[in-house]
């Protein structure tokens, strides 16, 4: 494979003459350079007018490998041929070197430029890739490419480094102007000619392939929030000589210390965007964070951030804080919201978990609802690492995330819950990877490790290192919250000073829960084509069924679901036969109709299909849960009927057609909002499907346990 390097554009704040005058003096040798052995100029020739001299040299370097490996090359020392074309006039240098020494093997291209900065004419800018090809290497071919990358990305930097050494001591020298070169026909007759030609020899690097070279535009929407003015002889701020390129000064004030590999494959990625990706450039940090969650292997994070942005475009996220408003349920029991910033300038983002109904949020607001919530968050959270970097004037691109766990219990760990959670965090590790910077869980129960083990499998490990956990009051003093937050920023409900209006939560009344019909929303593209609730219309006569085929005995059928209207009584059946859904729904004017059922009329109770749980009158605002424990394999078919009818006992039942016919009449319906699972025996641990609901502080709850003699199966009714 080949190893490609590309510099951002550095800049000195000294004219061209100044550096290359600099830059003459690393030659023949250069002492602090201690691989760089010797040089021998090979030819040198300047054009008649003395405006372009080229030098051609081969510079002798030393190898830092293992003994064993350079006698089994043969070789001490490596040979480079390095051209150099210095041009006056155009003030430029462009240098091209290539190895000489196993040339057969190993193919080693590397190209420099300085020039004249663009916005400023008195300051000098650099720039270089390089490219290590590895053909064959006696069988060391990865280890001779990992000494080459190491020992090349140590000297990289170290050029700049070695210019400034040079300009310092031309200074102390006396020497703080070269003048510039100018045509003959132009200068002062009695003129000293040398004093407008500066000759320096040219050591080697390079100059940017055409093919690989990386244009990154500043300019571009993705960075219309950042504001880079031009270079002047007095500006301190960092800025980009050229809108298609990154700064170096740029990429340490905005991004943050990185290595040169590291600048080098943040360049290579944008530049690779903007070649290829037909909609909008993310912004520099942004990309930045894909490469850091997949360790800077480049394939890997381009794959990654190209599936967000198709992502993101599919469901116009780049718009979801100008589109999404929260509504009143969501803003008054979501207890989440931004509070001030940690001590090293991260947003900080307090989430009072623990008094949270989640089953109420997830019932009343559907998954896709909370997931436009969750991305609005980590949208602003973004935006506001944006300002933050401009306040404290250091890169901050991550936030601080506050968990208080107080009234955490297994109400909480409610497995439709749990699993809206799960998939919430897999779309955010997805699309928004190295944003949280760190993690602070407070006031963890006893419960804490089993939600944990549930969620820790889906979070990327880089993001498991930023968790901090605290039992009980262990956040409290030295060695706590102190460490990170101010104690002036700490929530007032933590012991803190600071009067925090995050909302507090609590249990949402079961008016807001709305079916999926109710939430559905034509303005917003559905992030999720499925949801974990589904809902029903059951009608006199006309029960709603679901079918549930089980592959193996002893399996765990359970359920969770709630009467939002009227009063239904629910059956679960075993059939010896596949039925055939039968769903209509209306059109025109009529009311929408969720409504199937699979028991044929011409079926026999006893015969076709059996009852393997007795009937369970359900009252409107009821919430059940419960399981059912499978004795044979087959189809199983959950019922919900209205009361005060006869069993589905067969060809006395209705039909879904009999009863469309009378949906304009007065006939009342009730509403079931349901979800259901199949879990394998193993995986069920007693009622771990409700998840002890009744021992939640949201809400009291009676316990109805049925069961029969072909099974095992319980309900959780809660009022």
């Amino acid at each position: 494979m080949v190893q490609k390097y590309q510099s951002p554009v550095r800049a000195y704040k000294y004219p061209f003459e100044m550096v290359m005058a600099a830059y003459e003096k690393r030659f023949p040798t250069c002492p602090l350079i201690p691989v760089f052995l010797g040089s021998e100029v090979l030819s040198d020739v300047t054009s008649d007018d003395g405006s372009v001299r080229i030098i051609e040299r081969s510079c002798k370097l030393s190898v830092d490998a293992p003994r064993l490996l350079k006698k089994i090359a043969g070789v001490e020392y490596v040979y480079f041929i390095q051209k150099n074309t210095l041009n006056w006039r155009d003030r430029s240098l462009l240098i091209e070197a290539h190895n000489e020494t196993f040339a057969n093997r190993i193919i080693v291209l590397e190209t420099c430029c300085y020039r004249v900065h663009p916005d400023n004419e008195d300051w000098t800018c650099f720039e270089q890739c390089a490219s290590l090809d590895i053909k064959s290497f006696f069988g060391f071919e990865s280890t001779v490419e990992k000494i080459a990358m190491k020992q090349y990305t140590a000297n990289i930097k170290r050029g700049k480094e070695v210019i400034e050494y040079y300009l310092n001591e031309l200074m102390q020298e006396g020497i703080t102007e070269i003048p510039r070169w100018v045509p003959a026909e132009q200068r002062p007759l009695n003129s000293d000619p040398s004093s407008f030609t500066s000759t320096p020899s040219c050591s080697a690097l390079t100059r940017p392939n055409p093919r690989t070279q990386l244009h990154l535009d500043l300019s571009s929407p993705g960075n219309s929030s950042r504001d880079v003015t031009s270079f002047s002889a007095d500006s301190s701020e960092p800025s980009t000589p050229d809108a298609d390129k990154l700064d170096a000064d740029y990429i340490e004030r905005y991004l943050g210390q990185l290595t040169p590999m590291q600048e080098s494959c943040l360049i290579r990625l944008r530049a690779w965007l903007q070649e290829n990706h037909k909609g909008k450039i993310p912004k520099d940090e942004h990309i930045l964070r894909f490469l850091r969650a997949r360790d800077f292997h480049l394939e890997k994070a381009r794959d990654m951030l190209c599936q967000s942005l198709t992502w993101r475009k599919q469901f116009q996220v780049d718009y979801i804080l100008e589109t999404w408003t929260p509504s009143s349920c969501l803003v008054e029991y979501y207890a989440g919201g931004w509070h001030h910033h940690d001590r090293e300038g991260r947003p900080l983002y307090i989430l009072r978990l623990g008094q949270m109904d989640t089953k109420g949020l997830v019932k009343a607001l559907g998954e896709e609802a909370l997931l436009r919530h969750v991305l609005s968050i980590n949208e602003e959270g973004q935006k506001r690492c944006e300002e933050n970097t401009n306040i404290f004037g250091r890169p901050i691109s991550s936030w601080t995330c506050l968990v208080d766990l107080e009234g955490l219990n297994m109400r909480h760990l409610w497995r439709p819950g749990v699993k809206t959670l799960l998939r919430i965090i897999e779309v955010v590790e997805a699309n928004y990877p190295e944003t949280l910077g760190r993690l602070l869980i407070v006031q963890a129960p006893r419960v804490f490790p089993v939600l944990w083990t549930l969620v820790s499998p889906f979070i990327n490990e880089n993001t498991r290192q930023k968790f901090l956990v605290y039992s009980g009051n262990n956040y409290q003093g030295p060695g706590g919250l102190v460490d990170y937050i101010d104690q002036e920023i700490i929530p007032d409900f933590l012991g803190g000073d600071c009067l925090c209006h995050v909302s507090e939560g609590g249990q949402v009344p079961k008016s807001y829960y709305q079916t999926e019909e109710d939430l559905d929303n034509p303005d917003h593209i559905r992030l999720w084509a499925d949801t974990i609730y589904q809902s029903a219309q059951v009608f006199k006569g006309a029960p709603h069924e679901i079918m549930i085929e089980i592959v193996e005995g002893s399996s765990v059928i359970t359920w969770d679901f709630d009467i939002l209207k009227g009063d239904v009584v629910f059956n679960i059946f075993h059939s010896k036969r596949t039925p055939q859904p039968v769903k209509r729904e209306t059109s025109g004017s009529a009311p929408v109709v969720n409504n199937m059922q699979l028991i044929d009329r011409s079926w026999t109770l006893g015969v076709d299909y059996s009852m393997v749980e007795s009937p369970l009158t359900c009252r409107e605002g009821e919430s059940i849960q419960g399981s059912h424990i499978t004795r044979w394999p087959g189809i199983y078919i959950l019922q919900w009927k209205a009361t005060g009818h006869a069993p589905s006992s067969g060809p006395s039942l209705s039909r879904v057609d009999d009863v469309l016919a009378s949906l304009q009449g007065s006939t009342p319906r009730c509403k079931v909002l349901y979800y259901t699972e199949v879990l394998a025996s193993h995986d069920f641990r007693g009622s771990m499907s409700s998840l002890e609901s009744c021992h939640s502080r949201f809400s009291q709850l009676s316990v109805g346990t049925t069961s029969s003699n072909q099974s095992q199966g319980s309900s959780l009714i809660s009022r």
